[in-house]
């Protein structure tokens, strides 16, 4: 079986899913990749990109919500459960894109990477299939913002890494409009992306009256995000192509696309085995786009 790549792109509504899938669609092409984009929220009416497979021929969220009268929540848990049951329809659109790079265009309820299961069978099923996935997380970097708000996209993060259970790549979209809200930093952009001492927050979050009454379940709640120590994010400004190669190395060295599949991947690592060297996995990702 072959082996294909991809990536997952999730997030809550807003953070620039469509925007994400269109740019770093448009300049992997410019790499010389093959790109497919999978569009599997059925909500998404307006493209920025001409979707290769789409949802929304197999159900739509109007249909879901008129005709079983779901409301918005309940209607897109029901599409992925129906697709989840038509997997055999995905599979068979997908298998025309040989050779093919996917971007999947993923629905903005959280719930779906939290909690709920039929996202995660499908990754599976696509697993077994043979498509390594990396699943990359979009949230609105407005969120540094406000300290109380940063903690919860740190948690939401860390709940969709352990229930998907993909290699994980978190982004903080729209850095470029981060100036706007520069203001009310009160730590570097590194502190942020890095997820360092976030003791310091606490601190914040007992300087506000409606916070602090609250201080020692934000203390368990950072405790915890702190314990994982798994989240760290990528800034992104969609229109950097140095921005969009930070975060193209990222996922190609977390699904495996820059040691390629099967024997190439075999021999590189005896390689590396028999030298003791360390691959410059930059590089290699650049070679295999330049020479793929």
């Amino acid at each position: 079986m072959t082996t294909l790549f991809g990536q997952l792109v999730i997030g809550p509504p807003g953070s620039g899913k469509t925007t994400y899938c269109h740019a770093m669609g448009q300049y992997l092409k410019g790499l010389g990749r093959k790109v497919a984009i999978i569009n599997i929220d059925p909500a998404n009416e307006t493209f920025m990109y001409e979707p290769q497979v789409n949802i929304m021929q197999l159900i739509t969220l109007e249909d879901a919500m008129t005709n079983l009268k779901l409301g918005p929540n309940g209607g897109l848990m029901f599409c992925m459960e129906f697709l989840e049951k038509n997997f055999d329809w995905l599979i068979q659109q997908i298998s025309r894109f040989k050779g093919h790079y996917f971007i999947f265009d993923c629905p903005g309820q959280v719930e779906l990477y939290t909690h709920h299961n039929s996202m995660k069978n499908i990754m599976e099923k696509l697993d077994k299939f043979g498509l390594r996935l990396c699943s990359l997380h979009l949230v609105d970097s407005h969120y540094c913002s406000d300290p109380g708000k940063f903690i919860s996209t740190l948690l939401l993060s860390l709940s969709a890494m352990l229930q998907l259970g993909l290699p994980h790549v978190n982004v903080l979209s729209k850095i470029d409009l981060l100036s706007k809200y520069s203001s009310k930093l009160q730590f570097g952009l590194d502190f942020y992306t890095e997820v360092l001492d976030l003791n310091y927050l606490l601190e914040s979050l007992s300087e506000d009256p409606f916070t602090r009454k609250h201080e020692k379940l934000n203390a368990a709640l950072v405790s915890l995000i702190e314990d994982y120590s798994l989240v760290s994010f990528i800034p992104l400004n969609v229109s950097d192509k140095n921005s969009l190669l930070r975060v193209k190395n990222a996922v190609d060295k977390a699904n495996g696309y820059i040691f390629g599949s099967g024997e190439q991947q075999s021999v590189q690592s005896l390689l590396a085995c028999a030298v003791g060297a360390e691959f410059d996995h930059d590089r290699i990702g650049a070679d295999r786009d330049v020479y793929s």
